[in-house]
């Protein structure tokens, strides 16, 4: 049984990975377009070749962990070798050197890769974690709780505070003011990722995998039917989460005209975030895990054709209509990562082989294809429709915006839902196989 300061521990590494992924969701497209200048065409080919690129290395960097054996155990170590570096370049991302236009697009490419690439190698050992921390499939469910509660912590600090902070420390040098925005909130991140490190323990020992070969462990993975199922929904869901949070800004400074309600806009839906999250484990008590998700993804796909037809005047109802949406979207994280842990042991039960970083990055690998997809989406569909930062927006520009932050966002958790039919571990088949692994190891 885990204490809730080891809960609380490893919840605050997901603040720290919060404070990056959140503010590259909710700020860079509007970063790079607004404040660095650079066309929002180009913005979303970068995403999507950099995403891509990175998500390469995914599943190597799990193969990697799942080797990797230290007094530490295996995947913690990697949150104390990584944690500066990933605040150091985290910084860097956000600096606006003085280049030609040529320049900044080589310059963002090579600092957001970098990017990417550091926080696929601590993310992936943080995520895989959560898998060793215990094998209880109930705990599991309120550790990823714990977990996502404190990550959206980090997305409230960055919605609330990132905009005020570019404000008081640019002293009207937004350009600056990212840099030293960003610096504050890396070294905030490295601290985090310390304590995470300090105060977490690794309990389901590593499977000996490391004498198979690299084919034989992909063969044995694939071999894995719920694990795929997870794999195509996580892609699908985070092309449409990322496509309507990178289009929040917009939405609020364009289509509502309110460019000053932006940071109490996005602080809202993060509000409903936590909450959202909080309320994972109660209702996973309830209702059965697979049920439970894909009747979120019907409610999360209403919510958001609603806010397609609410009058662009009604700004109390906007603000509600995406607390709600937030709030439905993200009850349903916590689920989907605790089903990760159970197919790890599904995969265990089937072929006798425990690769918990591999399923971890594998995973990971499809969710950054979502992420990859839904941000150049947003930027190809910005361009589409003719957006040009700092201007007068046409009818049909602001109706682009909306179309595409509501009713595409809708048809991706439809998606999600019909994928997640095909999955075969309700809660009696995972306990099952859970006391059949036991029995194994303690005959």
């Amino acid at each position: 049984m885990l204490t809730k300061r080891e809960k609380i521990a490893y919840g605050l590494g997901d603040t720290a990975s919060n404070i990056i992924f959140q503010t590259v969701m909710l700020f860079l497209t509007f970063f790079y377009t607004d404040i660095f200048g650079i066309s929002p065409a180009i913005v979303g080919t970068l995403f999507l070749v950099v995403r891509v690129v990175d998500a390469i290395t995914d599943p190597l960097m799990g193969a990697l962990t799942d080797s990797t054996r230290t007094r530490w155990g295996s995947y913690r170590p990697y949150l104390l070798w990584l944690a500066l570096p990933f605040g150091v370049i985290s910084m860097i991302t956000f600096t606006t050197p003085d280049l030609p236009e040529s320049g900044k697009v080589i310059y963002a490419f090579v600092t957001y890769t970098l990017l990417m690439l550091v926080y696929t190698a601590i993310n992936i050992p943080y995520s895989a974690l959560g898998g060793v921390l215990s094998g209880d499939p109930k705990e599991r469910v309120s550790i990823q709780s714990y977990r996502f509660v404190f990550g959206m912590l980090g997305g409230l600090i960055v919605s609330a505070c990132t905009l005020p902070l570019v404000n008081w420390l640019g002293k009207g040098d937004n350009a600056t003011g990212y840099q030293l925005t960003m610096a504050l909130m890396s070294g905030l991140g490295v601290i985090l990722f310390l304590i995470c490190f300090r105060f977490t323990k690794e309990r389901v020992a590593a499977h000996n995998s490391s004498s198979l070969s690299w084919k034989t462990r992909m063969n044995t993975l694939w071999q894995n039917g719920p694990f795929k199922v997870l794999c195509f929904a996580a892609f699908m869901l985070l092309s449409s989460m990322v496509l309507r949070t990178t289009l929040a800004i917009y939405y609020v400074k364009y289509v509502l005209g309110e460019a000053e309600l932006v940071t109490y806009f996005v602080t809202i839906g993060m509000i409903g975030n936590i909450l959202g999250c909080a309320c994972a484990n109660p209702l996973s008590k309830r209702v059965d895990k697979k049920t439970a998700y894909i009747r979120l993804q019907y409610i999360s796909a209403a919510i958001s054709c609603v806010a397609f037809w609410l009058p662009g005047e009604q700004l109390a109802l906007a603000f509600a209509v995406y607390f709600l949406w937030c709030f439905f979207t993200q009850m349903a994280t916590p689920l989907l990562w605790a089903k990760m842990a159970d197919t790890i042991d599904y995969g265990q039960w089937k072929t006798g082989e425990r690769l918990t970083g591999l399923v971890y990055a594998s995973v990971v690998f499809f969710i950054k294809l979502g992420l990859a997809l839904g941000g150049a989406i947003a930027g190809w569909l910005l361009a589409f429709y003719g957006y040009e930062a700092n201007t007068e927006l046409s009818e049909h520009t602001l109706s682009g915006i909306l179309i595409s932050f509501t009713l595409y966002p809708a048809i991706g958790s439809m998606l999600v839902a019909f994928i997640m039919k095909r999955y075969i571990l309700d809660n009696q088949t995972v306990e099952r196989i859970s006391a059949d692994l036991s029995l194994k190891k303690h005959p």
